[in-house]
């Protein structure tokens, strides 16, 4: 299988003119992370004064709740998550989130995760996370763990400023399958012998679409499937 030369829109890291093993698939937020990006990020702005704060930290953890019971909103949610991006000049967004790299994701890696990555980039696979988190809060995550791609919910950006919307399908749920297929199109890549990585019922559509998938210190909803379909459940967690 090869990666066609192509340029994306969002990602400059992509890999060109390699052969490939596999496709290796990975959610972000509680699988690669020991903790939620999204909701760390809302954090983050609650605690530096950047929104308001009662408000803000009531809706963010409403979400966060509705997410992990499998009944969030999705545009609901984008629109209270994207708000804060649309309020404020880029610039300063990506001096914020230097800092939150600092402050909050630091803390969340994984060794067991960086050791599962290197696993498969030792194979030659390509490594792609798959997140609903929005790309702004991201792609940096994904740069600094060295993966090959990311997909991602994508935030709009017309003449140098967030809208506050949403651009293209969600990457949430079934609209995880259909960025993930858009994508394959795109590069010509397979699913054949490919893995999937995640800790969410959220994600069992695309967990059921691939070759190997992979429940990583999964919620109750999925260990439950998980062990009926007799797939693997894994921790990269610490011991």
């Amino acid at each position: 299988m090869q990666v066609l030369a192509k340029t994306f829109p969002y990602i400059s890291y992509l890999n060109t003119g390699v052969t490939i093993v596999s496709l290796a698939i990975f959610d972000l937020d509680n699988t690669l992370l020991g903790g939620d990006s999204d909701h760390a990020w809302g954090e983050f702005l609650v605690k530096h004064q950047l929104v308001d704060r009662d408000a803000y930290e009531q809706a963010n953890d409403y979400f966060l709740q509705q997410y992990q019971q499998g009944g969030l909103d999705i545009d609901e949610f984008l629109a209270f998550a994207l708000k804060p991006l649309a309020q404020h000049p880029k610039q300063q967004l990506d001096q914020w989130h230097q800092q939150f790299m600092q402050e909050s994701i630091a803390p969340l890696r994984l060794a067991k995760a960086d050791q599962l990555l290197q696993q498969h980039r030792n194979k030659g696979d390509y490594l792609l996370i798959i997140t609903a988190t929005n790309l702004f809060v991201t792609e940096p995550i994904a740069k600094s763990l060295g993966v090959d791609h990311i997909l991602a919910t994508v935030p709009e950006f017309i003449d140098g400023a967030y809208t506050g919307k949403v651009s293209g399908t969600p990457c949430f749920q079934a609209g995880k399958v259909e960025r993930l297929q858009q994508w394959l199109t795109e590069t010509d890549m397979e699913l054949e012998d490919s893995y999937f990585y995640s800790d969410s019922h959220n994600d069992l559509p695309l967990l059921e679409l691939v070759t190997h998938p992979f429940a990583v210190d999964p919620d109750p909803i999925l260990s439950k499937h998980a062990q009926q379909q007799q797939w693997p459940i894994i921790s990269l967690r610490d011991d």
